[in-house]
């Protein structure tokens, strides 16, 4: 069988990588009964996706023995390019966590170096992720690390990252058909930093093939990647919308000659921002290079766009921004609901009661200044939570993104939503905030990270220029939060 090379993407001078790169993640839902697979069979079977120049190969540290797979398969193919991504547990990022999760990635590899070593945090309200990337750039300066990427990162969060001077190359999030959301900001970040995106869920868990067209919905589902994806149909309008973008996938295939699962990549890959498309694997037994060496063999020409277009008209957009399935409702995972883990990740403050005051609690820093100027991140009585005036510092007084008031703004309210939900509050019962600007110019930035957090809340808002403020910030907000029964 003669099977056509993949065309290449440059993400880097020295770093070149197949337009169709092979996810592992599907090792993890194969080991899923306590039994692992053959390292040496299916490194075996990977070699044979390599030789035909589909050499990329994208893991992470919870696939299962996925990494494992990958240091045999190096063996037989040292060309091979392995990704991995490092996705730890929210707490202090301090030089030696970060250097033992980078460590544990290079023995499970094999290797010297992580070409590139993609980091997921879980929940933005504790800062340390930021702390963690800079230790990332640290161990990069070392030579232990080729490039940095982030994986499920909003463009908000992408941006503060690259303000702030972390060298993120890429950002590995969903893109389909049905899931157009990195086609909006996150486009616009992506380009003004040369920023590149990796995308899976390209064709939804296999949902985006002919084989489920004109087919009833499914009642029971048990492979992990159709749960989740499953779960996009429903937020993008519904069965009944989902079948009208896959007809469309299907008649634009059969135009081509091709498969609608050729289309649906095809698609992706037709955005500049867009480096490669994962495509998942399962070591040992579908093998669909053939089928997916097609996908550079044909393009999307006005009338195909103008179909799918069309078929988009009846779907409902995805909520929030690129990544945010894992952080708020709807929860667009294979699990669903993530709230009970959300809740459960320890919070960047310590609280603590008022002698004499049990209507009264504290939320702290540890910031020196608590203590010298005496006061608090946060104060809670009763319903009502207070915040202080806060700014964008990162540790003890390093300034964050220290030229860029858009950026500082959405590390503040971070920080802000952390200290009220450390009081027992949610976001939504924050009720008013107060904006100081150095510079009046800034208003547009900062009122658009305002925006992204509470553009359906609305709590009162208050923005105002002033001469300076202490140390060298462009921004300071405080909050106001009053409790309301779930």
């Amino acid at each position: 069988m003669t099977i056509a090379a993949p065309e290449r993407f440059r993400l880097t001078g020295g770093l070149e990588i197949s337009r169709i790169l092979n996810g592992l993640w599907q090792v993890a839902d194969m080991e899923r009964d306590g039994s692992e697979l053959d390292p040496g069979e299916a490194a075996g079977h990977l070699a044979q996706y390599a030789s035909g120049g589909f050499d990329t190969f994208d893991m992470a540290d919870h696939y299962g023995s996925a990494e494992i797979i990958a240091s045999r398969l190096l063996l037989r193919c040292p060309d091979a390019r392995v990704f991995t991504k490092w996705c730890p547990p929210p707490g202090p990022m301090t030089p030696a966590t970060v250097r033992a999760g980078v460590q544990d990635r290079l023995e499970r590899l094999g290797v010297e170096r992580v070409e590139l070593l993609q980091f997921h945090w879980w929940s933005f309200e504790h800062p340390a992720w930021l702390d963690a990337l800079h230790e990332l750039a640290a161990l990069r300066k070392e030579g232990l690390i080729g490039e940095i990427g982030v994986t499920n990162f909003d463009a908000a969060h992408l941006h503060l990252a690259l303000a702030d001077g972390v060298p993120v190359r890429t950002n590995q999030v969903v893109c389909s058909l049905l899931d157009r959301r990195f086609t909006g900001e996150l486009a616009v970040t992506c380009a003004r930093h040369g920023v590149h995106l990796l995308a899976y869920g390209t064709i939804c868990g296999g949902f985006l093939s002919e084989q489920w067209l004109g087919r009833p919905e499914p009642a029971d589902i048990t492979d992990w990647s159709k749960m989740k994806y499953r779960r996009f149909i429903e937020a993008a309008g519904g069965w009944d919308a989902y079948q009208a973008v896959l007809a469309a996938a299907v008649g634009i295939a059969r135009k081509h000659g091709v498969s609608a699962t050729n289309v649906a990549a095809r698609w992706v890959l037709h955005h500049p921002h867009v480096a490669g498309v994962i495509i998942g694997v399962r070591p040992g037994r579908n093998d669909h290079r053939e089928d997916n060496a097609e996908l550079f063999g044909f393009d999307l020409d006005s009338e195909d766009h103008r179909a799918l277009s069309d078929a988009f008209a009846g779907t409902t957009s995805i909520p929030g921004d690129c990544g945010d399935e894992y952080r708020t409702p709807p929860f667009l995972t294979a699990s669903g609901d993530l709230s009970h883990h959300l809740n459960s990740i320890p919070s960047a403050y310590s609280t603590m009661g008022m002698r004499g005051r049990s209507e009264v609690r504290l939320a702290m820093s540890g910031s020196k200044w608590e203590d010298l100027a005496g006061y608090c991140r946060a104060r809670r009585m009763g319903d009502r939570i207070l915040v202080s005036g806060t700014t964008a510092t990162a540790g003890a007084d390093r300034v964050v993104a220290e030229r860029d008031a858009g950026a500082q703004a959405t590390y503040i309210l971070d920080k802000i939503i952390g200290a009220v939900v450390a009081l027992g509050g949610k976001v939504e019962d924050i009720s008013r905030t107060r904006i100081y600007l150095t510079d009046i110019e800034d208003a547009e930035a900062v009122s658009a990270a305002h925006g992204r957090v509470f553009g359906e809340l609305k709590p009162a808002n208050t923005l105002v220029g002033i001469n300076a403020l202490a140390g060298d910030y462009l921004v300071e907000i405080e909050a106001e939060a009053i409790l309301t029964q779930a």
